[in-house]
């Protein structure tokens, strides 16, 4: 009998919670497989199996566990059951059910589920997946047929409550928002930038960049780039607080706030300000990806020394983002909206997007922040500016 315990997954964490089985007790399981994902407060790990055989679960979802605490039992001296499918099978299965598919590889469905959504050009979105992990069943797809314009599982005139308990995640994020508020002395600063060149730039050479470098050519990139210059001309706004001294730092690694299914995670971009733009959207692709599959590591998500979040994916057109503590200063993106606006006297039409930087004035002043994001403004709106950081002219001129 083989146990299979609680791993260590962090110098500090001393504690896990079992966020949710993958397997069910006394199912046959192969060896390496994922059986069940613990949550830390700081990210989601996976328990795979050691070796083939029976699975008898200990622990239920939702428990508390400490680090060596037993989670199963594998019988790896039982019998394989006849009409125990390989590992590979249910891969072999959707193939041949579903070759026409269309739907997104976001979007997680049955092989049966798949072919009544690419054949009724049903749109997955709207429909409320039933199965484990977010999977789409076929019964979930004949409800939205059945009652079209209504989402699916939706019980009319429902007034029913549920509890469900905060994931060790969220008790984390929660409790630094709530430190971040009442540690700092938070203040925002605004601006606006014309994106009209930032967008220009990348019309004019998407296709050309995304074949070279074999990534898109997004705006985290320019707004990365724009940050590591400006943090490098404006150090306080880079450094952070520790008990009566100002560490400031002279590299940066900037953390790109991402949305998972657990919650915000914060992966850094390590040395931004070394990094060319396809190395940035490389590296943001990569962290949003593990982000998005729990995967984030926990030297992933450690160090930053500034960060970015873009609200405006969300449609955000506004907002004051909370410090990163023990950051001292973060950047909001919001939504690119045309506007009216006034140039050399003529009201013309331009993307803008407005800009947040909250800082904590402990450490950054009212001349250093806004210094920051006029700063980061005039390099977006003259992307030409991010090869040298100045005007290629007056770089040349050394003037």
């Amino acid at each position: 009998m083989i146990e299979i315990k609680v791993p260590t997954v962090g110098e500090s964490i001393s504690e896990v919670s079992l966020a949710k089985w993958l397997k069910s007790d006394g199912q046959w399981v192969e060896r390496d497989e994922v059986l069940a994902e613990i949550e830390s407060e700081k990210a989601t790990f996976e328990i795979n199996a050691e070796q083939s055989g029976l699975l008898k679960i200990i622990v239920q979802e939702g428990e508390t566990l400490a680090i060596g605490d037993l989670v199963c039992t594998i019988d790896e001296t039982a019998t394989r059951p006849a009409d125990a499918p390989v590992a590979d099978q249910p891969k072999q299965v959707e193939t041949k059910s579903a070759p026409s598919t269309s739907i997104s590889q976001e979007v997680k469905a049955s092989p049966v589920a798949a072919a009544m959504i690419a054949d009724k050009k049903v749109d997955a979105k709207k429909i409320s997946a039933s199965g484990s992990g977010g999977k789409i069943l076929k019964q979930d797809v004949l409800e939205a047929l059945t009652n079209p314009g209504i989402k699916t599982g939706t019980v009319l005139n429902n007034r029913t409550e549920r509890k469900e308990k905060m994931t060790s995640l969220r008790k984390t994020i929660s409790k630094r928002l709530v430190e971040a508020k009442n540690t700092t002395a938070m203040l925002t600063t605004f601006n606006e930038v014309d994106m009209s060149k930032v967008m220009e730039v990348r019309s004019l050479y998407k296709d050309k960049f995304k074949e070279k470098h074999s990534v898109n050519l997004g705006f985290m990139s320019f707004f990365t780039k724009a940050c590591a210059y400006a943090l490098q001309e404006w150090p306080a706004v880079n450094a952070y607080i520790s008990n009566d001294e100002i560490i400031y730092h002279d590299y940066c690694d900037i953390s790109i706030a991402v949305s998972a299914p657990k919650g915000l995670v914060v992966p850094v971009i390590r040395n931004a300000e070394s990094l060319s733009m396809s190395d940035i959207e490389k590296k943001v692709v990569e962290l949003a990806g593990k982000a998005r599959d729990n995967k984030l590591t926990l030297e992933e998500m450690q160090g930053g020394t500034f960060t970015i979040t873009n609200g405006g994916v969300f449609g955000s057109l506004m907002s004051t983002p909370i410090i990163n503590i023990p950051q001292s200063a973060i950047l909001g993106m919001h939504k690119i909206e045309e506007r009216a606006v006034v140039i050399n006297g003529q009201i013309v039409a331009r993307p803008m997007m407005y800009l947040a930087l909250s800082y904590d004035h402990r450490i950054i002043d009212g001349r250093e922040s806004v210094g920051f994001l006029v700063r980061v403004k005039e390099l977006l709106e003259n992307p030409s500016l991010l090869l040298f950081g100045k005007d290629p002219v007056k770089s040349l001129l050394e003037l």
